[in-house]
């Protein structure tokens, strides 16, 4: 089903209100899951309301949260999110490393007892409007097992790097540290389709293409998949966006992160205070003037664009690319949900006394 983005917007700031969000935290909460939608990222846009609202449920979720620095230099700060939404506490805490990056060179913040945030790319794009370089990531619900292991240590725990650019789309670098984003493993079960050898393993450690997988003790695994093709490499960067976004913050890390999955339940024993996430922003004039950086760019992306390619079929890609070309349809022809997330949406609206969901008039 086809929905517009603003039929689409007005849904998710209604659920929100209905969770009790203010109406300043409704609107940016829903701008930051519209925003994955718009950029073709649906496993971490509107069809994740349905977790929000169970956490919110279990008094996981403070929807008027008071957010708060509790430590401080001039360029590093740590917040602590009093259980908020993740969508409202981190764009919070972005502008905090902004107005410090735009006194200092540079700002950088860890944050603490916070939620599931959405895409990475929202936060770090934050910091490239006000022509910085933005740094983003969090650490998640503990579905990832370290190399040679089939227990569930870490998360999916996203990084994202966002460049400013001239001419270009930014560049953004926003990926997963494990071989594929558990949203995607959600969208394959709501889709009744399988997942590709190499993303999940089961409880035995061996490789299944069933995205129920992580029901029966399953695991996903790190980026690379085993060892033999770098899964140690995926196991590091997991584990440094665990250490800065929660061992930095005093949030809960490795195993002990509350999980945001409905089949999962919060350890009994935190070592922490929710999930961490880590945000930063650097001035590109405080190394060379913006102008000549960004023209650099340019020739960067440029040359990359026009590297000889082995199908001519498949010219490289930029990164940030898809999502930029996506959100230039998605605006101009709507946003595609699959059925099952419709329905479990406008099961939702129904709980809540919203209107239900309707489809772009004319599109079906």
């Amino acid at each position: 089903m086809l929905v517009s983005e603003s039929a689409l917007r007005t849904f998710t700031e209604n659920i929100f209100l209905a969770m009790g969000c203010s109406k300043e935290h409704a609107l940016l909460a829903a701008d930051v899951l519209l925003l994955s939608d718009l950029r073709g990222i649906d496993s971490h846009g509107v069809a994740r309301l349905t977790g929000y609202v169970r956490l919110w449920q279990k008094q996981r979720i403070n929807p008027t949260p008071n957010i708060g620095i509790v430590h401080e230099t001039p360029t590093t700060a740590t917040i602590d999110g009093d259980a908020g939404l993740g969508l409202v506490v981190a764009p919070f805490a972005m502008q905090v490393a902004i107005k410090k990056a735009e006194q200092y060179g540079s700002g950088w913040v860890s944050i603490r007892n916070s939620n599931h945030f959405g895409i990475a790319g929202y936060h770090a794009l934050m910091a490239v409007q006000k022509d910085m370089i933005g740094f983003a990531m969090t650490n998640a619900s503990p579905l990832v097992a370290p190399t040679f292991s089939n227990e569930r240590m870490l998360g999916t725990n996203p990084m994202c790097y966002a460049f400013p650019t001239g001419k270009y789309p930014p560049v953004v670098v926003d990926m997963a540290t494990s071989a594929a984003a558990n949203g995607k493993l959600e969208i394959a079960q709501r889709s009744g389709k399988q997942v590709p050898e190499g993303w999940i393993q089961d409880a035995e450690g061996n490789y299944t293409t069933d995205p129920h997988a992580l029901k029966s003790g399953g695991s996903l695994l790190p980026l690379g998949s085993d060892r033999e093709h770098g899964s140690h490499k995926g196991f590091g960067l997991s584990a440094t966006v665990d250490i800065l976004s929660a061992v930095l913050s005093g949030a809960n890390y490795g195993p002990w992160v509350p999980p945001f999955v409905s089949f999962l339940e919060p350890p009994a024993d935190p070592v922490g205070t929710g999930i961490g996430h880590f945000l930063g922003a650097m001035r590109v004039d405080g190394f060379r003037p913006v102008n000549e950086f960004k023209d650099h760019l340019d020739n960067w992306v440029s040359r990359f664009k026009s590297a000889s390619a082995i199908n001519p079929d498949q010219k490289v890609i930029i990164p940030g690319e898809p999502e930029y070309e996506a959100e230039i349809d998605r605006r101009k022809n709507g946003i595609p949900l699959v059925d099952a997330v419709v329905e479990d949406l406008n099961e939702l609206a129904q709980r809540l006394n919203v209107s239900p969901l309707r489809p772009l008039k004319g599109k079906f």
